[in-house]
């Protein structure tokens, strides 16, 4: 009896013992399935997961672009790997990376693997500055660019589908209808191959909360949206600190009260579209509607992209009885009631 036990015993341990092989040699080849192709390797890969892909999707597209080291395996870990909200985007693999690695990225939407390229449109900047900015980094010319955003038919387009964008950026005389508009900003693009109406979707989209946001303050000063980013972008290329944003918005708005000429050297600037300090008794005499020595009221258009700050300091302008500044060397600004006030403050302090 003792040596029936003890064979079939043996027998058993034998069973174990192939079984267990068996499960490790198993769980060795899936490990290794699913581990990384090349463990050495850093070169980039590309992967473009279209939306409403599945797991056993995924894993196709990720082993045609060679990032698949076992397909069984690999089908296997997609099956009972729980990704439930993989997320479609472009994202940027290597070799070097395993599958659940991988998995993992795709279905957190992990940014530090999603393809980006940036580009950075600074506070103050002007439309050829975004197109400059746009055209570092991604695949268009400025030209192109701005050929883009002076089409009409692509303007109504844009002017049907945002609320604050209206005839008045087709006006006469207006040198870049999206001026103004292009909210300064990092863009991320992720596409592989962005288009650059996809591109000014994104910056316009961003403008678009930017805007809503201060909608109904900016109703509250009797003004359109275009003309409230008018005056915002006055004063944000007028003045070098934050603290002086809110009293200079409050002098252009005295002399709008009164009917009186801006007089904003930033606008003859922009008309003649140079950047400098020094304006010359010529440079006022340009024949533009952005030239507010020559014409009252505000310009036709914005100058440049302002800032949510810039805009919540016009909103929240400073009332006084200023109707003139003078910016000194150092950026101080004085401020003068009468014309006399500023005219001595300029002899004694003009540095250009």
């Amino acid at each position: 009896m003792s040596k029936i036990f003890s064979s079939k015993l043996k027998t058993l341990l034998i069973i174990i013992g192939i079984v267990v092989v068996l499960l490790t040699a198993g769980m060795f080849f899936y490990l290794t399935g699913i581990g990384a192709v090349d463990s050495k390797s850093d070169k980039d890969v590309s992967v473009t997961i279209p939306q409403g892909s599945g797991a056993a999707a995924i894993v196709k597209i990720l082993d045609e672009k060679g990032l698949v080291r076992n397909t069984l395996c690999a089908k296997i870990h997609a099956r009972i790997g729980g990704y439930d909200s993989l997320q479609a985007n472009t994202y940027v693999f290597s070799k070097s990376m395993s599958l659940p690695e991988m998995m993992k990225a795709i279905n957190e939407g992990d940014f530090d693997y999603v393809s980006r390229q940036q580009f950075t449109v600074v506070e103050g900047a002007t439309v050829p500055q975004a197109a400059e900015a746009m055209a570092k980094e991604l695949p268009f010319t400025k030209d192109e660019i701005l050929a883009a955003w002076a089409d009409k038919t692509y303007l109504n387009k844009l002017i049907n589908k945002y609320w604050f964008l209206t005839d008045e950026i087709l006006a006469d005389g207006i040198m870049y209808p999206l001026e103004g508009y292009l909210y300064p900003e990092t863009y991320f693009v992720t596409s592989e191959d962005p288009s650059i109406e996809e591109v000014t979707t994104m910056m316009l989209d961003h403008t678009d909360k930017v805007l809503t946001k201060r909608k109904s303050d900016i109703k509250k000063m009797d003004m359109t949206v275009h003309q409230f980013l008018t005056l915002s972008s006055v004063v944000e290329n007028e003045s070098l600190f934050k603290k002086d944003r809110p009293k200079i918005a409050g002098v252009f708005i005295n002399r709008l009260n009164k009917n009186m000429p801006l007089q904003s050297d930033i606008t003859v600037l922009y008309a003649l579209q140079e950047k400098r300090v020094a304006v010359t008794n010529k440079d006022l005499q340009v024949d533009s509607k952005y030239n507010t020595y020559k014409n009252t009221g505000l310009p036709v258009g914005p100058v440049c992209s302002p800032s949510a700050d810039t805009m919540d300091d016009v909103l929240n302008y400073e009332k006084s009885d200023y109707y003139y500044f003078f910016a000194k060397e150092d950026g101080t600004v004085i401020y003068s009631r009468t014309l006399a006030e500023h005219e001595k403050a300029v002899s004694e302090n003009k540095w250009y």
